[in-house]
């Protein structure tokens, strides 16, 4: 059956197209999610915030590897930062991600 679109169809087809800033984003969100370095970081901080040296504690990772993926992070929105004293605390920025996150994280377990 060949059926033909309304035009009222046509449109609401029309405005379910991307544009380019919004393929860019949802990339570079997926592309965020993607290490494995980046997911625990994440993980941790859906709970909590906490800072640089506790990552790299809790993580067994080294500080200068949390601090360039918090960077990364960061100038996606998915984590902010706030500083007491000398101390620069991370937390979560985005919940809509850290649903996707454990969503993602939830699904791989049900092997």
């Amino acid at each position: 059956m060949d059926e033909k679109l309304t035009s009222s169809e046509v449109q609401k087809n029309a405005d379910q197209h991307l544009d380019e800033e919004t393929l860019f984003m949802v990339s570079q969100t997926f592309k965020a999610l993607s290490d494995p370095t980046r997911i625990r970081i994440l993980n941790l901080l859906c709970t909590d915030e906490h800072s640089v040296n506790d990552i790299a504690d809790i993580l067994d990772l080294g500080q200068s590897t949390v601090s360039h993926q918090l960077r990364f992070l960061k100038n996606l929105r998915l984590v902010k930062s706030r500083r007491e004293g000398t101390t620069i605390y991370y937390s979560k920025d985005d919940d809509h991600i850290m649903t996707l996150l454990k969503q993602a994280i939830e699904h791989a377990a049900h092997n």
